[in-house]
């Protein structure tokens, strides 16, 4: 009797290189291939350090989110002044002793940034997460299943696309506890909707492609066809979905604080930039109090946008090519 040809497994997304730039095709399947777990850490490090180095944009973006993060995860270990405690020299100018002078209470506002820091860039890059999270459960399973299930979480998402973050948050911080967890939790519940909507987009589109199909033929689950064959396809949204995400959460944070309705046992940017508003630092001349939070909000915004803008130069291909053209009449018009 003759045999059946086996059907090969139909390979996934990353390895087959959807919607990747050529250079970095070796590296993501290498992380998708079944070696040992130090292989695939080297191939996932070395495909991390390709998509950094991809464009200027990412280069120069993932230089000053990192040095933030640097600054969050190791600042605190090494200032040592305690960012709360007040003393005697009120508003003194930048110095040997306070490098950022002090405020109108004598603390130190070098010790209060770096402490804000950790509290401003974690709150967003937590509630980013959260975002991301709900929009990916979401859209994926609305748009993959579709039906009444779809039209459930359609619903859903519809009423919180419509509901206003800010007064919510307003309200919340009033009615339940001023904190910055209540502030962030209401931004992760206004945001989620938007991110959804577009990957339950994407995800009706892609469910009828032919990758989908035969992995749906070959027996595959329903988990591994929404994550390992749909999902690659959608990181670039994700992406930008997340760094938008925490962006808004870090004006958003940062606005409230200034507002007043921030927590005042935590020390943040928002804060500093309240307690410089409320002191009347501008009148005072005190430039040290309110320009370093306020240039951090900016060069940390400025940053994660330019992420934003590498990463659709890297998913979109035409995104790429102009900008192959523009550097080739570039060096052209310089010959």
């Amino acid at each position: 009797m003759s045999q059946v040809p086996s059907v090969p497994a139909p390979r996934t997304a990353v390895e087959r290189g959807d919607q990747l730039p050529p250079t970095l095709m070796p590296d993501m399947q290498a992380v998708t291939r079944r070696d040992t777990p130090g292989a695939r850490l080297v191939a996932l490090v070395r495909a991390v350090w390709r998509v950094v180095t991809l464009n200027r944009k990412m280069m120069v973006g993932s230089a000053i989110v990192g040095f933030f993060i640097l600054v969050a995860l190791f600042g605190p270990l090494i200032v040592h002044q305690d960012p709360l405690k007040f003393t005697h020299e009120l508003l003194r100018p930048p110095s040997a002793a306070h490098w950022l002078g002090t405020n109108q209470g004598g603390q130190d506002v070098f010790a209060q940034l770096v402490y804000g820091t950790r509290s401003s860039l974690g709150w967003a890059l937590l509630t980013g997460l959260i975002v991301m999270g709900i929009s990916i459960t979401v859209g994926l399973v609305s748009g993959f299943f579709g039906g009444i299930v779809d039209d459930a979480l359609s619903l859903v998402t519809n009423v919180f696309i419509v509901i206003p973050g800010l007064p919510l948050a307003i309200i919340a911080v009033q009615y339940f506890s001023r904190t910055t967890l209540t502030v962030a939790l209401v931004v992760a519940l206004t945001n989620w909707a938007w991110g959804a909507r577009v990957l339950r987009a994407q995800t009706l589109s892609m469910r009828a492609r032919e990758f989908v199909t035969a992995a749906r033929a070959s027996g595959e689950r329903t988990w591994r066809l929404i994550f390992a064959e749909i999902f690659p396809n959608e990181i670039s949204i994700v992406a930008a979905s997340f760094i938008t995400t925490t962006i808004q959460v870090l004006l958003g944070v940062a606005g409230l604080e200034f507002l007043g309705f921030g927590d005042t046992n935590i020390i943040s940017w928002g804060l500093m930039l309240n307690g410089a508003y409320t002191g009347s630092a501008l009148f005072q001349a005190a430039w040290w109090w309110f320009v370093p939070p306020g240039l951090c909000i900016a060069l940390l915004g400025s940053g994660l946008a330019l992420l934003n803008f590498g990463i659709d130069e890297i998913a979109d291909p035409r995104l790429r090519v102009s900008r192959r053209r523009r550097m080739r009449r570039g060096k052209a018009a310089a010959a």
